[in-house]
């Protein structure tokens, strides 16, 4: 009998904690020993009714010494600057983390421009991006994890393969689209029914946190810094995230024989020779990539489930590599079609 690998989910009230409690009920080896909240007390089923007849018990106060008498492994699905202090605590006492926060993204002077003070700058140093197309051999060593953005993911899976073709200083426009579900669990004005119904939105154009983490993740990969012009949208859909990338090339490519080609052993990157669609990758770990070539610009087009693949999926995926696992074990393959 194989031997089970106690883990921890804190923070899983929300989309993203109810994404992981689903994939580890189910998991082959991964036992689910504490779940945790902000509180303490609240019934996983009142919470997630969903889950009714599937999980049972009620949420722990969220403490590391008490993960760390019961867990080895701990996902953190909580707010940035919550996290940080969270992952310190636990790191120290032995437990592996995978935080889906942004709170090791990015380099220290990075994260403070845009988010706070970073109280944990020596974990931070040491935490390994994850995203194991790019980064499956140190992600196997890794105790902390620094969990991509779901808008990162979709955009860096379809960016990265042609970095070599593009035109230098030539900015990078990256149109991108979720499902209202990314703006997570908590009610406000916008995520209202009378708000989003029938409706579209950008919001934080040319300024949103996730573009630093799209710039210095190309930087590391290309060795160049790129301009890059981000603009995120909130749209009518639940779950969800399209990305359109406009690109400058250097000379005329092939990008569909490129993308096959750098993609060539990863079974979770679709490439499509027909647009992509949101449909086709809901539900599943699958990132479907797309692109057409005219007269020098390059048009790029990705699809994930930005709960999954830019979230929970992932997480699973790169705990399932840090603890020596296949892979792909108990991941989802299957799309919400129709």
């Amino acid at each position: 009998m194989q031997e089970t690998i106690n883990v921890a989910i804190i923070g899983a009230s929300g989309y993203t904690g109810l994404e992981l409690l689903k994939i580890l009920t189910v998991h082959p080896r991964f036992k689910i020993r504490y779940v945790g909240t902000s509180e303490g007390g609240e019934d996983i089923i009142a919470m997630h009714p969903s889950l009714k007849n599937v999980v049972s018990g009620k949420a722990e106060k969220s403490e590391a010494d008490a993960i760390a008498n019961v867990a080895s492994l701990a996902f953190l699905a909580l707010p940035h600057q919550a996290s940080m202090g969270f992952a310190k605590k636990l790191l120290a006492l032995g437990v592996k983390v995978i935080d889906l926060s942004a709170d090791y993204r990015l380099t220290q002077s990075v994260y403070e421009a845009h988010y706070c003070p970073h109280e944990d700058p020596l974990n931070l140093s040491h935490a390994v991006y994850g995203l194991p197309e790019f980064y499956r051999k140190p992600l196997a060593s890794a105790s902390l994890v620094a969990n991509p953005g779901c808008y990162p993911t979709a955009t860096l899976l379809a960016l990265v393969p042609f970095l070599p073709y593009m035109r230098p200083q030539a900015p990078i426009i990256v149109d991108a689209k979720s499902g209202i579900s990314g703006a997570g669990k908590k009610p406000n004005p916008v995520t209202q029914f009378v708000s989003i119904n029938e409706n579209m939105m950008a919001y934080n154009p040319l300024s949103h946190r996730h573009e630093p983490e799209i710039k210095e993740q190309l930087f590391k990969h290309g060795g160049e810094q790129k301009q890059i012009c981000f603009v995120p949208q909130l749209i009518p859909v639940t779950r969800g995230m399209l990305v359109n990338a406009y690109v400058q090339l250097k000379e005329s490519i092939d990008p569909i024989a490129v993308l096959e080609a750098y993609y060539a052993n990863e079974p979770f990157v679709r490439i499509r020779r027909e647009p992509v669609s949101l449909k086709a990758t809901a539900g599943s770990h699958f990132c479907d990539i797309f692109a057409k070539e005219k007269e020098g610009v390059l048009f790029l087009s990705s699809s994930i489930d930005n709960l999954l693949r830019g979230a929970s999926s992932q997480a699973v995926v790169n705990a399932n590599i840090m603890c020596g696992l296949d892979e792909y074990m108990g991941i989802p393959t299957l799309s919400y079609v129709p």
